[in-house]
């Protein structure tokens, strides 16, 4: 365990050694920033929709006493989402997506030798193909987990109002009621690290990938699943850390 944590430390200190222009850098995360971001848009925002009507319905289901007003149910909903739907359960969607696409990339790279060539040519290649990586998953996941929570609540409004749970005044008001300004600093803040977590483990993982495809198969999975844990035990840290 030790030795592996060795070996991903020196991975990450790799990405800052060497590095090429700041111009090839731009370019490579613009595309990257397309590629992580704009490209989980779709599934960020299904997801969240959804996410949030359940929320809203299953609140509602549970509200048995009569004391309870139904602007709680608003208000639930927006503590929900803002605090751990929208950073944690998003990032955790998107370590299926975003993770399995680096490792398998990375590990279809290192098998065909494309790593390799650009070693011979003197390039850095885990600072050149990761490095942007990184910094665009660190850009982008606080912006999507701004939107998911965005239409997480929009998603329980439209559950709470279409199905007659309770009216529009009465969700705004909810939502609206004992808000706490830094519970929106709290989901930029964790889906930050996230997004650093899985860019790097799963860039890890892919670029150390010896064999074929296979292999390249395994990485991904391991991607995945390694990303999950770290997202869930640096929930738990932060949550401590920032409330």
């Amino acid at each position: 365990m030790l030795k592996l944590l060795g070996k991903f430390f020196i991975f990450l200190n790799e990405l800052f050694t060497r590095r090429e222009s700041a111009k090839v850098y731009w370019y490579r995360f613009l595309d990257e920033c397309i590629t992580i971001g704009i490209d989980s848009v779709l599934i960020i925002a299904i997801v969240a929709l959804f996410i949030g009507a359940v929320t809203c319905v299953q609140i509602f289901a549970n509200l048995v006493s009569p004391v309870i007003p139904l602007y709680i149910v608003g208000n639930i909903v927006r503590d929900m989402t803002l605090l751990e739907l929208s950073s944690t359960f998003m990032c955790v969607v998107l370590a299926g997506k975003v993770g399995s696409n680096i490792a398998g990339e990375l590990g279809t790279m290192r098998i065909t030798e494309q790593i390799d060539a650009l070693e011979v040519m003197g390039i850095n290649s885990a600072s050149y193909l990761v490095l942007p990586k990184l910094l665009a998953a660190v850009v982008t996941f606080p912006v999507l987990a701004i939107f998911s929570g965005f239409l997480g609540i929009f998603g329980g409004y439209l559950a709470g109002t279409l199905t007659g749970i309770l009216t529009p005044e009465q969700y705004i008001y909810g939502i609206r009621f004992s808000f706490i300004p830094y519970n929106l600093v709290i989901p930029i803040v964790k889906s930050a690290v996230f997004g650093f977590l899985i860019a790097t483990i799963s860039a890890y993982k892919g670029y150390h990938t010896r064999g074929g495809a296979l292999e390249v198969g395994k990485a991904s999975t391991a991607a995945v699943t390694n990303s999950c844990i770290a997202i869930l035990i640096a929930d738990y840290l932060l949550a401590e850390l920032l409330t």
